[in-house]
């Protein structure tokens, strides 16, 4: 599958926790360059207002300006760009752990690749957040991680294997957090969601 890699401007601290493809595609989204900068990578994409961006752009990179105003977040500029270029696989970057609403709003956008056919995730040193709707997943244990689950929809019915508390065919609901700090307990975890869409996410203890 080909993956594109986008990167925001939340503050990253252990670049050596992003492994990039090789042949991913590469979008930095406005302030995202710096980071990709310190990673030794050359862009294929740079977009955004450059509101956040205090370096100056390489000469040689594909480059799009936006207006300030506007209705798309960059990042979210950015995930049209990708899937408009045939990337379903999106792994988002620099995008949590910096202002709470840009946070939500990249978690607004992970649906916004679902709901458009792709399979998204975002990633950080401390913290991994996915999408699950209809169907049966796997999930590794990652060692020193919580597991949680929450309800995107007013009610999700999920089943569990392999946690340290498992549901079956429980009705989590969007107003109460039961699936919070949970732990894979085996090699890997079974979620099956019969309805509804499920937030997934690993966080670090």
């Amino acid at each position: 599958m080909k993956e594109c890699w986008i990167f925001g401007s939340s503050f990253i601290e252990d670049y050596s926790k992003y492994d990039v493809p090789q042949d991913a595609f590469v979008i930095a989204a406005d302030g995202g360059y710096s980071h990709i900068k310190r990673l030794g990578i050359k862009p294929d994409l740079i977009l955004g207002d450059f509101d956040s961006l205090n370096e100056k752009l390489p000469d040689d990179c594909d480059t799009i300006t936006v207006p300030s105003r506007k209705d798309d977040t960059d990042m979210m500029l950015a995930v049209k760009k990708a899937l408009e270029k045939g990337y379903c696989s999106i792994t988002i970057c620099g995008a949590l752990g910096g202002r709470l609403d840009h946070t939500i709003a990249n978690i607004q956008t992970l649906e916004f690749i679902y709901e458009h056919g792709g399979n998204g995730r975002i990633f950080s040193e401390s913290n991994i957040v996915m999408l699950q709707s209809n169907s049966s997943k796997m999930y590794p244990k990652i060692d020193g991680f919580y597991f949680s689950i929450f309800s995107l929809t007013d009610e999700t019915v999920v089943t569990t294997t392999g946690t340290k508390y498992n549901l079956t065919d429980y009705s989590l609901t969007r107003n109460f957090p039961l699936g919070v700090s949970n732990e894979i307990l085996s090699e890997q975890a079974e979620i099956t969601v019969k309805s509804g869409k499920l937030l997934i996410l690993y966080s670090k203890k």
